[in-house]
């Protein structure tokens, strides 16, 4: 990921348009013709061989004549032409250009690569970044920039949008600039060559005059780099998606139940909820909710109250708040009550709150009053139709003070026309939501309540985990690379089986036989009854060939079975060879629930995780759920209520339930596989057994990514370094040095609590008394991928349970050119040496990263930190005219 030189594309100082015309139509000319009526004030040079000057401004011949240096450069030449343009741009000092032109994916005259390869070596050597190619532009209206072909400009304002398609980006334009909405930045990402999704994340999600990010999203090139992009970002403003592509014709067969259940889209879906974006399904529905995220009432839930004037349109929000799943508040008798107090007798009496058509302005106010302060009440939808009684523009006066006041969310809905646009008005005016009908405000309660749920996936704290279990993986990893060196795609049940066990995921034990009587013996030692289960490389379900027996009770039962299992098989699939017999003592958990839990790959981003309802009846269930791995057990109790199979698991009519740490335990277990061993294409285990005594895998089939198949796709989020755990003596007591954890949160909040005022003001240059709960998830999930946190952690003794003694962290710049850091030592730590070990351990770390250098900044009256630094090797400068160190370190 980079952000480098993005300010010559965003913020340029002077620009030159090569191939700027004066005919009429001309790409060429729109481009110059943009940029001059846009309003840039800095230099514009237009470059063209064969005109002396356009619109009465002289023209260049070539970039080499040019009167000076253009910070960006927009390209509208022939593609041919591109590569040398570039070259050329980039050895006079051009760092940006937005290359129009389309066509760059045909191969070089007498080359082996694409053009558009060779524009990306020219752009290369000189760090030159390239929008597009094949994009419309980019308009920054705040600066007057309108580099594109679009026809018109845009607005001013405060949403950044980002698009991979050109023609919706000329079309949206046009819809946004007939309703009034601006941009901060409006983006034709094209081809995407160079610039992409997670380069603009990065550089919006930290522009202070960006609130919200918009995109329309096509294709994701690079998973990790999006993913960490757009978790860095969510965590600054919305960041909200569309994404084409929704239908199922796109998704490729599979060969396990996972992998059919995984498509593209469903996987998109899983990555947007797991880096905190909130995904919509239109361009309209994109507008609507970037203007409902910008309310800014604390959030307190999803039960919603509707308010309103008229029945129909309460049925109406009901209808669609529930079938999309939304929660409608339960009235108390308290609320009722006081409902009662202030409305006519005939109102509703429960949710809608229906105040009935004749209502004044302050039956309006008195109800909402009401609603506000009902505590099982979490939001309100306010619904106005117009009547004779009173002006619409009479009741938002009078509601409006109640609302910019409201201590939870209000979206309001104001139905009809004319007669409610100055209603409208008053309350955009205040920056507070409205919209046109009541099923278009539902949907955007249901766009809040679904970004909320996101963004707290990414401040979830879970439970300190005092045991972490250690996976025998490198006897996983044999397993795989046998059967990899063997050339067989699928394990054989028994290696499924070892799989299994070596990642303590529990499982039916698993004996191969190759005939009747080793199928007998093996029965035999295993105890009757047993299930006897065919093995064929061609049987991708085995059911479906009469393959599996259950319940055989003596040796003569498994021959015989045997035996039909041949002839079935003969009769479906005679082309199908048989392997052998899988020999399985039978699990007899009576009031189980039959569960699946998988691992897909996807191209884009890597192995995804599914859980749901199993049996062999699994792809036609809807209850079934996707994510990304890595878990840990709260993202994992997320999977499982995401799959909707939650009430039914936790039990019901005198079932005890599923015991839930076992089934959370197991899923971390999956998650774990997915995320240690690339050679592991898809794994379904199905059945899944749960109940209120464990859970264990009844079947699983493996399939192993061979050679030739092409290199695994890593897990889009860098799953926990173990790699980097250590353990470490210092005087008389044993540490354990590792990457922080999500579970560390309450070991962190020790930590702080434990801390002296001096120290925490020496921390975070100010005085507090605490770390909020919203800081300590940040600090406790950490994108390993750009950002790492050391921590130092006694070991457990009879004298208590581990403690965290010391943190040192570094944030790196999207460019890895700098890592800024912070370090803190419990005060009975300190002056023991633990600090050096931290930050030994932290340079090491980036150095080996590549980054280019360290920095940071601490009190002069620091001198502890300060000594450490130069001991580190730091240099310590005082800055000027302030009580401040500065702190660097180079690494290259």
């Amino acid at each position: 990921m980079s952000v480098r030189n993005l300010e010559a594309l965003l913020q340029p100082a002077s620009i030159a348009v090569i191939g700027a015309s004066g005919r009429p139509g001309s790409v060429g000319a729109v481009v110059w013709a943009n940029l001059r009526g846009g309003g840039f004030t800095g230099p514009l040079w237009p470059v063209n061989k064969g005109r002396g000057s356009i619109d009465g401004v002289p023209t260049w011949p070539d970039v080499d004549s040019l009167p000076g240096v253009p910070e960006l450069a927009v390209i509208c030449t022939p593609a041919a032409t591109v590569p040398g343009l570039i070259a050329q741009l980039g050895r006079r000092g051009t760092r940006a250009a937005i290359v129009i032109t389309a066509g760059l994916k045909q191969p070089v005259p007498g080359g082996a690569s694409t053009i558009e390869q060779a524009m990306l070596d020219a752009a290369r050597p000189n760090l030159l970044r390239i929008l597009g190619p094949n994009c419309i532009g980019a308009l920054v209206p705040g600066i007057g920039l309108n580099a594109s072909f679009a026809p018109g400009n845009a607005q001013p304002g405060s949403l950044a949008f980002i698009t991979q398609s050109g023609a919706l980006a000329t079309a949206m334009l046009d819809w946004a600039n007939e309703r009034g909405i601006g941009f901060s930045h409006f983006v034709s990402l094209g081809d995407s060559a160079d610039v992409d999704f997670g380069d603009m994340l990065d550089f919006l999600g930290s522009d202070s005059g960006t609130r919200a990010i918009l995109m329309y999203a096509e294709s994701v090139k690079s998973a990790r780099k999006f993913m960490s992009a757009a978790r860095a970002a969510a965590r600054n403003k919305p960041v909200i998606v569309v994404k084409a592509g929704r239908t199922p014709g796109a998704a490729k067969a599979a060969a396990s139940h996972t992998g059919a259940l995984a498509g593209s889209d469903a996987v998109f879906d899983a990555a947007a909820r797991r880096a905190g974006m909130l995904r919509v399904d239109t361009l309209e529905a994109l507008f609507d909710a970037a203007q409902t995220l910008a309310c800014p009432h604390p959030w307190r839930g999803e039960r919603l109250a509707l308010m309103t004037n008229g029945g129909g349109a309460g049925v109406l929000a009901a209808d669609a708040l529930t079938l999309g799943g939304g929660v409608l508040a339960s009235l108390s008798d308290a609320t009722l009550r006081a409902l009662d107090a202030c409305l006519p007798a005939g109102w509703s009496k429960g949710n809608p709150v229906d105040i009935v058509g004749d209502a004044p302005a302050q039956r309006y106010s008195q109800a909402l009053a009401v609603l506000l302060a009902a505590p099982e009440v979490d939001g309100v939808l306010f619904m106005h139709a117009p009547t004779a009684i009173v002006p619409a523009s009479g009741i938002a006066a009078e509601c409006l003070p109640l609302i910019k006041g409201a201590a939870k969310p209000v979206l309001s809905c104001w139905l009809g026309g004319a007669s409610v646009a100055e209603a409208r008005r008053g309350f955009a005016a205040e920056g507070l939501p409205w919209y046109s009908t009541p099923e278009r405000a539902a949907a955007a309660w249901l766009q809040l309540a679904a970004y909320h749920r996101n963004q707290a996936a990414l401040q979830q704290m879970p439970a300190d985990e005092a045991e972490h279990f250690k996976p025998r993986r490198e006897q996983a990893q044999a397993i795989l690379a046998t059967a990899q060196a063997q050339g067989r795609e699928w394990l054989d049940p028994a290696q499924a089986h070892a799989l299994l066990q070596a990642y303590g995921i529990p499982s039916v034990a698993t004996v191969m036989t190759r005939n009747a009587d080793e199928a007998a013996a093996a029965a035999t030692r295993l105890g009757f009854p047993v299930a006897l289960k065919i093995v064929s490389p061609q049987v991708v379900h085995k059911s479906d060939v009469g393959g599996v027996a259950l319940g055989l009770g003596n040796a003569d039962e498994v021959r015989r079975a045997m035996v039909r299992m041949r002839q079935q098989l003969a009769r479906h699939m005679p082309e199908a060879s048989v392997l052998g017999f899988a020999v399985q003592r039978m699990e007899k958990r009576p009031h189980s629930h039959e569960l699946i839990a998988g691992i897909a790959s996807d191209a884009v981003f890597g192995p995804v995780l599914m859980f749901g309802r199993g049996g062999t009846a699994v792809e036609l269930s809807k209850e079934h759920a996707l994510t990304l791995p890595p878990l840990n057990a709260a993202l994992a109790a997320d999977l499982v209520a995401a799959s909707g199979l939650g009430p039914l698991l936790a039990g019901f009519r005198g079932d005890p339930g599923v015991s839930s740490k076992a089934l959370l335990d197991t899923l971390v277990k999956v998650s774990l596989l997915a995320c240690d061993q690339g050679a592991l294409a898809e794994l379904d285990i199905n059945p899944l057994l749960a109940d209120s005594q464990g859970v264990i895998a009844v079947d699983a089939r493996v399939r192993v990514r061979l050679p030739g198949a092409g290199p695994a796709i890593p897990p889009a989020i860098r799953p926990y370094p173990t790699a980097l755990e250590e353990r470490a003596q210092l005087g008389p007591q044993m540490l354990v040095l590792r990457p922080i954890r999500p579970d560390d949160a309450s070991r962190l909040h020790a930590f702080f609590d434990k801390a002296t005022p001096k120290d925490l003001r020496l921390r975070f240059f100010l005085t507090r008394r605490e770390v909020p709960h919203s800081e300590l998830a940040r600090y406790s999930q950490i994108d390993y991928e750009r950002e790492m946190a050391f921590i130092a952690v006694t070991e457990a003794s009879d004298s208590g349970a581990p403690r965290m003694v010391g943190e040192v962290r570094a944030s790196c710049d999207p460019d890895n050119l700098r890592a800024e850091f912070a370090i803190q030592i419990a005060s009975d730590w300190q002056g023991k040496g633990l600090g050096r070990l931290l930050m030994n351990k932290l340079v090491g770390y980036l150095r080996a990263r590549g980054t280019g250098e360290i920095v940071g900044q601490c009190l002069s009256e620091n001198t502890g930190m300060a000594a450490l630094a130069r001991a580190v090797g730091f240099e310590v400068t005082a800055l000027p005219d302030q009580d401040t160190l500065e702190l660097r370190l180079p690494l290259r």
